[in-house]
């Protein structure tokens, strides 16, 4: 595969961050290890608290150390270390940039370069902005491409304004919207399901389909993360980004082709034909919370409003949730339920597809008692697989029935994290999994009603126990009797 990229420099401002060095750096290493990346491709690591070369590569031993797969390769590595350069900088003045850009101007480095903004989103514009002055953004010798990370903005506004900036410096085409999510396998094998197989394909739809429910539950608190995550909560972190775009996979109709531009048209869409909230309804299609005290596998842990440098009066959710109707022909007036929280009782992300009820019951034993629905369930993380439920006839002389699980598993063995595919159709120009411009301003859209009316509520929010599956009095977003939260790919 290598043979057919491009030569080219990767540029990874901020290259001694955490997600440099826990996930940028390990994937680089990964894709080189493999043969995956191109020949004379260079990684340049700016950062201002880099001191010369020979620390920085150090520390870039020790953390693939601890992070490559197997076990760190010296003798890979070592090879590795050939395609490494820093440059000790904190980019802050026009100086700076000049120094960037000499320093690119070596022969070593391809004139195809990609920059990596592994910095804050509020830092976004004006490093943009900095790049273009300096004459870093210009395609006229090679091509140049610039990959943002998530937030994009925080709001519609803040999203707009965000990107009418970029748009003075940069083309559509040159902008990588990175949501690593979509870069898990069992992510991209909903595409696979939905369109390479026939058998599903009558029932995707408002006739057989009674709900669907998307999923992402973490056993974890915010960690260090509090300083982000306070201004930030549950919704915008995970709902508008990754759960939304879980739910145009799933819900989007067949594109033209697998082409970037017309798999982006058709999740656009999607997202566009999702009914607005209104205002005066936002209490029945949301709701959210913040976890308290509790225990998680045999352990104690704190609230919330303990963590590190949470403000005692904070009503930053930790949990969300949405009920969301996709005004179409094939959706209409199927309610798709998203769901997202920190330290719940169990890491796991899933789509739960509840099929309707058979018109007829004919195999009960009593008129109170009703066959459990099939469900469809596709596991993402941890266990990635597809599982489909059936009731069947238990064993015996009785009529009576039980429910099976058809079980499929398609846990990558290889053991590559997401931003290794992403890293590398970076690197060969591909957008099918970056997002568009009209994509995250229709996400925002969705969620914009329901954040300006939490906003206006800053003086109480609902709590659940740490090791929960989240509180009780969120199953209210469910529009029938019996619907509940399905928190388990076994059979409930």
């Amino acid at each position: 595969m290598k043979q057919s990229l491009d030569n080219c420099t990767f540029v990874i401002i901020g290259a001694t961050g955490n997600l440099a060095r826990t996930k940028l750096i390990p994937a680089l290493y990964h894709l080189f290890m493999d043969g995956l990346l191109p020949n004379n491709i260079h990684i340049l690591g700016v950062a201002r608290s880099i001191s010369k070369r020979e620390d920085w590569l150090k520390e870039v031993e020790k953390d693939l150390d601890e992070r490559a797969r197997g076990g760190l390769d010296k003798a890979v590595f070592d090879r590795f270390c050939h395609h490494l350069d820093c440059l000790r900088s904190g980019l802050k003045t026009e100086a700076d940039y000049q120094q960037l850009s000499h320093h690119l101007e070596q022969p070593k480095f391809s004139p195809n370069i990609a920059f990596y903004f592994s910095l804050p989103p509020s830092l976004y514009a004006s490093i943009a902005a900095s790049l273009s002055d300096a004459g870093l953004l210009a395609e006229d010798q090679g091509w140049r491409r610039v990959v943002v990370e998530k937030p994009f903005g925080s709001d519609l506004e803040t999203a707009r304004d965000l990107q009418r900036h970029f748009e003075n410096y940069l083309n559509e085409s040159q902008i990588y919207r990175i949501d690593h999510y979509l870069g898990k396998e069992t992510v991209q094998n909903v595409q696979v399901f939905r369109f390479a197989n026939l058998l599903l394909e009558p029932l995707w739809n408002r006739n057989y389909i009674d709900h669907v429910q998307i999923s992402h539950a973490e056993d974890i608190g915010i960690g260090s993360r509090s300083a982000y995550y306070d201004g930030i909560g549950a919704l915008r972190d995970m709902i508008q980004s990754h759960l939304l775009q879980l739910l145009s996979l799933v819900a989007m109709e067949p594109p033209v082709s697998m082409q970037a531009e017309d798999l982006r048209d058709e999740k656009v869409k999607l997202l566009r034909s999702i009914s607005p909230i209104p205002k005066g309804a936002v209490s029945s299609h949301s709701f959210r919370a913040q976890y308290t005290a509790g225990d998680i596998k045999g352990n104690a842990v704190k609230s919330y409003l303990q963590e590190e440098n949470i403000p005692q009066d904070s009503v930053c959710e930790t949990y969300a949730a949405l009920k969301l109707y996709i005004n179409n022909w094939r959706w209409r007036g199927v309610p798709f339920y998203l769901r997202t929280g920190k330290r719940m009782k169990e890491k796991h992300s899933m789509i739960a597809i509840c099929f309707r009820q058979t018109p007829k019951q004919f195999f009960r034993t009593s008129q109170l008692e009703q066959f459990k629905p099939n469900w469809l369930l596709i596991g993402i993380q941890p266990d990635a697989s597809l599982r489909m439920e059936l009731t069947v006839k238990k064993p015996g002389l009785n009529m009576e029935t039980k429910v099976i699980s058809l079980d499929a598993s398609f846990n990558d063995e290889t053991g590559r994290d997401g931003y290794e595919g992403l890293l590398l159709d970076v690197i060969e120009g591909d957008h099918s999994l970056f997002l568009r411009s009209d994509e995250v301003e229709a996400s925002w859209q969705i969620i914009d009603p329901v954040l300006r009316s939490w906003a206006t509520h800053q003086d109480y929010i609902r709590t659940y126990p740490a090791g929960s599956w989240g509180p009780e009095d969120s199953l209210r977003l469910f529009e029938k009797e019996g619907q509940y939260w399905r928190s388990s790919l076994d059979p409930e």
